[in-house]
């Protein structure tokens, strides 16, 4: 028996909503998330309004269904080997939520190492795809904690590749690079500031403008008109968050009630 929603959604539901808007509109285009959050709202995605997003397995194959996250898919779509998958990559034909280390206000990304790069205080994944994702197919970023150690005001190596970064390489890394929106256990933002700054563009309830930016090791850019509320989730939403996508809970254990 489904259970009764309650009124008030989670502060990680609000950030698998706002995640999940990421790719609306987006069409018949490969969802490629990465974390917890990001997979609930890629499938919430999928099961409302962008039912032609693909969705794969994890490993090689694209599914037809939209199984619980951690659950097998009983749905075969397609075979994705990963030859094939960096074929997508270099279309354009995917959309990637990447983790950030480190991200500065124009959007470069570290997830590499920690120090300098000669002699890391951390070594972290290495650029593993970054450039490439960055500069081919539309790319946004999953932030769980937002903090000065995450936003920084020079990350200390760039992995994935920043508007700053993409203008001074010139056109043959500006022509496809798209950088989407951030989003953190505090709010939404994207990079409609000047010169493709970084900017707030909503709070999740319950956070607020002086947290964001004590938390953010930048100036950070806000709106004339002010800065509204990450949207409300319908009671269909969170039927599907807490029923369908991720029964066990999986998302509490990401951005903490």
């Amino acid at each position: 028996m489904t259970r009764p929603a309650p009124a008030t959604a989670t502060r990680a539901e609000y950030c698998v909503i706002a995640c999940a808007e990421a790719w609306r509109g987006d069409g018949e285009i490969l969802a490629s998330p990465m974390g917890t959050v990001p997979s609930i709202a890629a499938r919430l995605a999928r099961l409302t309004f962008s039912p032609d997003l693909l969705l794969t397995d994890g490993e090689a194959l694209l599914i037809g269904d939209v199984p619980a996250v951690g659950a097998a898919s009983a749905v075969t779509e397609g075979w994705l080997p990963y030859r094939k998958h960096l074929t997508m990559v270099m279309g354009g034909k995917r959309h990637v939520m990447m983790g950030a280390s480190q991200i500065d206000r124009f959007g470069n990304q570290n997830i590499s190492c920690i120090g300098d790069w000669s002699r890391p205080r951390r070594q972290l994944l290495g650029v593993r795809g970054a450039p490439v994702n960055t500069l081919n197919n539309p790319v946004s970023y999953w932030a769980p904690r937002h903090s000065t150690r995450v936003f920084v005001e020079k990350v200390d190596m760039i992995s994935g590749v920043g508007y700053d970064s993409a203008a001074a390489a010139g056109p043959s890394a500006t022509r496809f690079h798209d950088l989407r929106r951030v989003v953190s256990d505090l709010g939404v933002l994207d990079f409609g500031g000047p010169d493709h700054a970084m900017r707030l563009v909503s709070l999740h309830p319950g956070a607020t403008l002086d947290q964001v930016r004590e938390a953010t090791g930048f100036p950070l850019s806000v709106p004339d008109a002010g800065v509204p509320y990450t949207r409300e989730p319908t009671a269909e939403e969170l039927r599907l968050i807490r029923d369908v996508v991720d029964p066990r809970g999986l998302r509490d254990r990401e951005v903490r009630p």
